[in-house]
């Protein structure tokens, strides 16, 4: 019997980032984007007695790394990042604002390659789709079972990811935007920061995405 997907938005960080945590078997759950609060992401794996397959990022930048490191010493599990954005997320040059505080490159990084293969722990598989635009080494979830996309900071509810960042580019962006609205209007979307859409919506409201 198949065992349905679960998930929980954990919004961590001044910089209001959504922390996803992923499950079927809740002893291998995906966690994605532990930007900051590593004791309230700690304290919901505890609580619900949870052990952690992978931790998957978006991108680089601090706000969704940030967390890493605590998790880590908790529940070692591989890492998964980009490699376009491997050189500067455990770098100085990503401690902005510096109040935040940057993250020991993991000894269980694995760096993905631009045409990588689904990646499958804990019962669940997901696509990852290389969606470059707002970093070099943006990348999304894709789960076409669940018609759940996990979209970073690419695609938001009625907006999409700056591109005046080093290494952003608008018009990359826009390639990145037309790769995503070619998957099924139905799908639901969690972004990175703010409320969940589906792509049906945005592809009708989000002006970012007039044709």
């Amino acid at each position: 019997m198949l065992l349905p997907m679960n998930y929980e938005i954990i919004v961590v960080g001044s910089f209001e980032v959504n922390c996803v945590v992923l499950w079927k078997d809740p002893r291998a759950a995906w966690v994605i984007d532990p930007g900051a609060d590593p004791e309230v992401i700690l304290d919901f794996l505890h609580k619900h007695e949870m052990g952690v397959a992978l931790y998957f990022l978006t991108h680089g930048h601090i706000d969704h790394v940030s967390a890493l490191d605590a998790l880590l010493a908790a529940h070692p599990a591989p890492v998964h990042l980009h490699a376009g954005d491997v050189s500067f997320a455990f770098s100085s040059l990503n401690r902005f604002p510096p109040y935040f505080s940057v993250p020991a490159r993991p000894a269980s990084l694995v760096p993905t390659p631009v045409d990588a293969p689904p990646l499958t722990a804990g019962g669940i598989t997901a696509d990852r789709l290389h969606t470059p635009g707002h970093t070099p080494g943006c990348q999304c979830l894709w789960f076409k079972e669940d018609k759940l996309l996990l979209s970073g900071d690419t695609l938001f509810a009625g907006s999409v990811g700056r591109t005046d960042l080093p290494g952003g580019c608008g018009k990359t962006l826009q390639l990145s935007l037309r790769r995503l609205t070619a998957l099924p209007a139905d799908t639901l979307v969690i972004p990175g920061h703010g409320p969940t859409t589906t792509l049906a919506i945005e592809k009708r409201d989000n002006p970012y995405l007039a044709e």
